[in-house]
């Protein structure tokens, strides 16, 4: 990696990039909330706390889980620059470490970015960065394939449509874009693995009022909700380009737009 590049700063130097503006032109109500969120990924829901929540999942979770990551290897090719956006202490970065030459992950979280180091240490072409996802330095096409999975389309709580165009802005031409939500056939297993979390104390209590119709809901102000395949097909149509939305072992929805 090129030592002008900002990730090789951030991984060598640990420095923290520029810091991010807040999103324009989207919901009050999301930009709140949305800022309320980051804090919580970034601090109740990270490194030690985060890895503990993927311990607890039962089989069917850890079924979903697998099977995300075998999506995306799929869409990696040889030599292949490969981005993670919401990398946290890079769980998918090493199992996918083998399969590419150069692999990126980035999070806001700096106690996760810490774990990260650690967690990864020996895997010379991996490389983690604290960045936020709508404002990356990274220069125009620098990779071929960026993905965001386990919904982070909507855990991140920023304004999609940046988030989409951000991704699509750092991708190759030729290069693939790729992002998760949940399937609604996995509402069931989803909800008791969130109530498995709450139960440890990793989440807030489970406001089982609230909570239904895909959107998760817990007294300590978390709030997880799900994009749909028409949602996904209206965000990625409003920046002009063409989406392809499929459900994958039937627990994944993912969006791929080919740049």
């Amino acid at each position: 990696m090129s030592p002008s590049d900002g990730t090789a700063r951030a991984a060598a130097h640990h420095d923290t990039p520029r810091q991010s503006k807040h999103p324009t032109g989207f919901l009050q109500q999301v930009a709140v909330k949305g800022f309320q969120m980051k804090s919580y990924y970034a601090e109740k829901l990270a490194a030690q706390r985060l890895m503990r929540c993927y311990e607890l999942a039962p089989p069917a979770v850890r079924r979903y889980l697998s099977a995300e990551i075998e999506h995306v290897r799929t869409r990696i090719t040889p030599g292949s620059r490969v981005l993670e956006l919401g990398c946290g202490y890079g769980r998918i970065l090493k199992e996918l470490a083998s399969d590419t030459s150069q692999l990126v992950g980035i999070d806001i979280s700096f106690p996760s970015l810490a774990m990260a180091r650690r967690y990864l240490v020996g895997l010379t072409n991996v490389f983690v960065a604290q960045m936020d996802a709508i404002d990356m330095g990274f220069r125009p096409g620098r990779f071929d394939l960026v993905y965001c999975v386990q919904n982070g389309i909507s855990a991140f709580h920023v304004d999609p449509h940046r988030l989409i165009a951000s991704a699509l802005a750092v991708t190759a031409s030729g290069g693939r874009v790729l992002f998760s939500s949940y399937a609604d056939a996995f509402w069931e297993d989803r909800l008791e693995w969130f109530r498995i979390q709450a139960s440890h104390g990793l989440l807030g209590e489970i406001d089982e009022a609230a909570t239904g119709n895909g959107v998760i809901v817990c007294k300590d102000g978390f709030r997880a909700t799900t994009v749909s395949p028409e949602g996904f097909a209206q965000l990625v149509q409003s920046l002009g380009r063409t989406p392809s939305v499929q459900t994958v072992a039937e627990s994944s929805l993912f969006c791929e737009i080919v740049v």
